[in-house]
């Protein structure tokens, strides 16, 4: 049994227009199959893989109030290819932001702030989402977290930041970024992973618990996953079987 990170989950006021936005800007496709969700996934991929990292757009009353500490970082293969990139999101609404960083960050229509990176080597290979940044206070600590909740690969790991991926190499990195003024930087954004197979979901639940995850309550009430933080606090989901469907 095992966890993969099966998408990033993105509290909105209108799913579908955020929907709508990203699968523009990435470049995929959107989809909505209930009121209140919606979706962005790459044409054809097979879900949950670990190269596909779908985003979920969930709606709620007021997204202000949701507090998460995850955001997105946009891959891109030249600087030109990183300037007609930022031109284009902003024609689709993203707005500049301004940041004590080297590269561009914007926000999308709703306000979620996510980055532009640089060219980067080690991410021409990602697809369009470079990295699912979670900000933390204690990399070290986080990333052996993460890497046995996930299984996944260490790369460049020090004081400041580490980086982890999928064994097979393929799709986005998680990067855990120490942050300065860490409660004063929230994201409405948080992580979803699917048991494989989802048969194991009470025992990947019970797994990572014991590796230090906390029940956590964002009034969910009565649902078919477990809502968990760790270490540091960061809400996660692990995604149970779907409940049947009523006679």
């Amino acid at each position: 049994m095992a966890l993969q990170l099966g998408q990033v989950n993105l509290k909105a006021r209108d799913e579908a227009a955020l929907g709508r936005f990203w699968a523009a800007a990435l470049g995929w496709e959107f989809s909505s199959e209930e009121p209140g969700a919606a979706s962005a996934l790459p044409a054809g991929a097979d879900w949950p893989s670990a190269a596909t990292t779908s985003l979920d757009f969930i709606a709620v009353p007021d997204p202000e109030t949701v507090r998460y500490r995850t955001h997105l970082e946009l891959a891109t293969t030249s600087a030109a290819h990183q300037a007609d990139l930022v031109e284009r999101l902003r024609d689709l609404g993203a707005t500049p932001v301004e940041a004590a960083v080297s590269w561009p960050v914007l926000a999308d229509p709703e306000g979620n702030q996510f980055c532009v990176r640089e060219p980067r080597e080690s991410y021409p290979d990602t697809g369009p989402i470079a990295a699912i940044v979670v900000d933390c206070t204690d990399p070290g600590a986080m990333t052996r977290f993460w890497t046995d909740v996930l299984g996944w690969t260490r790369h460049d790991v020090t004081d400041e930041h580490a980086l982890l991926r999928a064994a097979e190499g393929t799709g986005p990195y998680l990067e855990l970024a120490r942050t300065p003024h860490l409660p004063s930087r929230w994201h409405r954004a948080h992580l979803d992973l699917v048991p494989r197979p989802v048969s194991g979901f009470a025992a990947e639940v019970a797994r990572v618990e014991a590796l230090g995850a906390t029940p956590a309550d964002v009034g969910q009430g009565e649902v078919t996953w477990r809502v968990l933080a760790d270490p540091e606090g960061h809400e996660f989901c692990i995604l149970g079987p779907a409940a049947p469907s009523p006679a």
